[in-house]
């Protein structure tokens, strides 16, 4: 076992991530083919196949190499048999991953969603430093969410567990999310929905400010313009991101004052912000926690980036098979 590979690999819309990581969690080797959502992503399955069959020729390697193939998939999976109930982004709908790359690869393999997988692997090599009690949501496009409990993932009856970024956080007027529902936590703390939030601040007041300055020249706004001339002090940016850690804080306290976790880990491309990101959130989060569970936990950023996915994915191997 000591010299065999996992394969960690990682879906996305636009890349598939892949790598072999050892029995340590470390990675081997790591690589990415594109997406081929073409005729419903009913190739992407073989690509995949192929692109571990040609990693193995370069290294002079072969499957006999391998113990299995673990994946993370956007969406909602059944653990036990591996479909993916759907993945709008891929054309997937009761997709049979597991048992379409199992027949080609004759390896065994296992599927979870690919923000729990992060969730994993943040745990075994990354800022979870193996706490078996741990959050960690992803801000990025939308957010996503993995929940750890006594070193197990939460799945859920059907799949949705750790869907985070689907916590309302506001109640009156909340922000319509693509999900359907109003004022999720989706559409104030990912990167759109702190561009959201912004354009609304700059049309409701006329206060000078860099960030009006920046998005006039530039024609448009980002995440990171926001929260760079929040560093500079600007006080429009600064309610911004305020009222975006308020909202963040008060949904991860009311998790951890039901899960009672070591760590809450905050990761994907808002994360990038750092120090200023988790202060702030740290702040409003610390205001809404039950006294016992404060002294358990603590929030830090996510330290393996890209690759999170794909040893989470490793870690569901090593686990199950």
């Amino acid at each position: 076992m000591d010299n065999k590979w996992y394969v960690g690999v990682d879906i996305g819309g636009t890349t598939v991530k892949l790598a072999f990581v050892d029995n340590e969690g470390n990675i081997i080797e790591k690589w990415e083919i594109a997406t081929d959502i073409s005729d419903n992503g009913e190739h992407i399955v073989n690509h995949i196949a192929q692109a571990i069959d040609n990693k193995l020729a370069q290294l002079q390697k072969s499957r006999k190499d391998l113990i299995g193939i673990g994946v993370g998939a956007p969406g909602p999976v059944n653990t036990a048999t591996g479909v993916v109930y759907v993945a709008g982004n891929l054309g997937w709908e009761n997709y049979s991953l597991k048992s379409h790359l199992e027949a080609i690869t004759d390896l065994p393999v296992i599927v979870d969603n690919d923000a729990n997988n992060a969730a994993a692997g943040e745990m075994w090599k990354g800022a979870g430093g193996g706490a078996e009690d741990l959050i960690c949501v992803t801000l990025g496009t939308g957010v996503g969410g993995g929940i750890i409990a006594n070193g197990e993932l939460v799945h859920g009856i059907n799949g949705a567990g750790g869907e985070i970024g689907h916590i309302t956080s506001v109640l009156e007027n909340g922000a319509l999310c693509s999900c359907g529902k109003k004022g999720c936590i989706e559409t104030i703390a990912s990167a759109t929905g702190i561009v959201r939030v912004a354009k609304e601040k700059l049309q409701q007041t006329t206060v000078p400010s860099k960030l009006r300055e920046f998005s006039e020249q530039q024609g448009q706004i980002s995440a990171k313009l926001v929260f760079d001339t929040a560093k500079e002090g600007d006080q429009l940016a600064l309610e911004v991101i305020d009222y975006m850690a308020f909202h963040l804080g008060f949904v991860l306290a009311s998790l951890a004052n039901g899960l009672n976790p070591k760590k809450i880990i905050i990761g994907g491309g808002v994360s990038h912000a750092g120090a200023i990101l988790v202060d702030k959130v740290t702040e409003q989060f610390n205001q809404f926690l039950f006294p016992r569970v404060a002294q358990g936990v603590s929030i830090s950023l996510a330290t393996l980036g890209n690759d999170a996915g794909v040893i989470g994915a490793a870690w569901l191997v090593k686990k199950n098979v």
